[in-house]
C-alpha cells in the first residue's frame, strides 16, 4: 500500500516579531535581510497582499502555502524547483499531486513582474508567502533573509527519497531531516505545520482496515477511539480520492500549538505524528509546547529560518524566473 508524503503544513490573541542573526544559521550566508530594499522596495508588501487576498478568500490558503514550502526546500534545496511544468518535474510526482497555492505564487510574481521585472525571484517568494501565511493564520510574525535563486532542475525522481512518509518512524525522520541540516528538536518544532492544513484519506488509511462487511475497523490501538470513530464517518471504505480531513480537529485554521495537545490526547492524524509522542527522544518536547505556546512560536521562528535556508541557490547560481512554471529560454 502506498503511503501519502506528511503533509506539512490557522488566529490567537498576539503575534511576536522575532529577529535571528544570520550568521547563526551557516546556509543562509549569501542571503540578506532586505535584499529588494534598493531592488524593488515594495516587493514583501505585494507578496503579503497577495497571501491576504488569497486567504480572505480561501482561509485554508494558508495550509498549502506553508505545506508547499516544506515540499520545495526538501527536494532540491528552496529553489522553487517544484513549481516547475513538465513531463517528468516534481510536480509530476504522486507525492506533489494534491500540493496547492500554485496560483498564489503566480498571482504574486505576476504583480512583481510588472512594477519589478526579473528581480524577485519565485523562491523567494514561495518562503516569503509561507511566512505571511502562518502570520495570518496566527502565528508569529517572522524576518526572514532573502536573496534566493531560482533553480533549474526538477524531476520527479528525486522527490520520493527526500519528502517524509506519514508512516516513518522518528528514527527515519530524523535521518531524513539531518540530511537537510535540521536536528531532531527542528523535528518537533516543523511538525508543528500540522496544525493547520489537511490530509486525503490515503495519507492516514493504514491506520484501520476493511472488514468483511465492507466497513473500517480500527487497528492502531494508539489512536483514541472517538477521534477513529470521527475519522472512519469522514474516510469511509472506497471513500473518494478527493476527500480531505483537516490535520487538526480542533482549531484546523489556527496556527497555535493545538497539535501538540492533540498529540497528548492522542489524536495524531498520522503515525508520524503519534510516534513524536511514543518517542522518548520527543516525549519531552511535545508535552512542552502542548503547555508553552509561546516557547513553541520562538522555537518555530527558528527552525522556520532554518528549513527556508536548505540548500538556497545564491549569486550567480540558478536563475530569476519570468514566470515560476518554467524556466527562462
Amino acid at each position: 500500500m502506498e503511503k501519502r508524503p506528511v503533509a506539512f503544513s490557522a488566529t490567537v490573541l498576539f503575534t511576536t516579531v522575532v529577529f535571528f542573526s544570520i550568521a547563526a544559521f551557516p546556509s543562509s550566508a549569501n542571503l540578506s535581510f532586505n535584499f529588494y530594499a534598493a531592488s524593488c522596495p515594495p516587493a514583501e508588501f505585494m507578496v503579503r497582499n497577495t497571501v491576504r487576498s488569497a486567504s480572505s478568500v480561501d482561509p485554508t490558503v494558508s495550509g498549502k502555502l506553508l505545506r508547499l514550502l516544506f515540499h520545495d526546500c526538501f527536494v532540491e534545496g528552496c529553489d522553487a524547483s517544484v513549481l516547475l511544468q513538465g513531463n517528468g518535474t516534481e510536480r509530476n510526482d504522486p507525492a506533489n499531486t494534491s500540493l496547492g497555492g500554485f496560483s498564489v505564487i503566480d498571482s504574486a510574481k505576476r504583480v512583481l513582474e510588472i512594477f519589478c521585472p526579473r528581480t524577485v525571484s519565485c523562491a523567494d517568494i514561495v518562503a516569503l508567502a509561507a511566512r505571511d501565511a502562518v502570520e495570518m493564520a496566527g502565528g508569529p510574525a517572522i524576518q526572514i533573509p532573502t536573496g534566493r535563486r531560482d533553480g533549474m532542475v526538477s524531476a520527479a525522481s528525486n522527490v520520493r527519497p527526500n519528502i517524509a512518509d506519514t508512516v516513518f518512524s522518528v528514527d527515519d525522520m530524523k535521518k531524513l531531516f539531518s540530511s537537510k541540516g535540521l536536528s531532531l528538536d527542528d523535528l518537533v518544532t516543523l511538525s508543528g505545520a500540522h496544525t493547520i492544513g489537511a490530509a486525503h484519506c490515503s495519507a492516514f488509511n493504514d491506520r484501520f482496515q476493511e472488514n468483511s462487511n465492507g466497513n473500517l475497523t480500527l487497528i492502531d490501538t494508539s489512536l483514541n477511539s472517538t477521534y477513529a470513530g470521527e475519522l472512519m464517518k469522514q474516510c469511509p471504505a472506497r471513500a473518494s480520492p478527493s476527500v480531505t480531513v483537516n490535520n487538526d480537529p480542533e482549531t484546523s485554521l489556527m496556527f497555535d500549538n493545538q497539535y501538540y495537545r492533540n498529540l497528548l490526547a492522542h489524536k495524531g492524524l498520522f503515525q508520524s505524528d503519534s510516534v513524536l509522542l511514543d518517542d522518548n527522544r520527543t516525549r519531552k518536547q511535545v508535552v512542552d509546547f502542548a503547555n508553552d505556546q509561546v516557547g513553541f512560536f520562538e522555537s518555530w521562528s527558528q527552525s522556520f529560518l532554518k528549513l527556508t535556508s536548505i540548500d538556497v541557490k545564491t549569486g550567480d547560481e540558478g536563475e530569476i524566473r519570468r514566470s515560476c512554471s518554467t524556466t527562462n529560454e
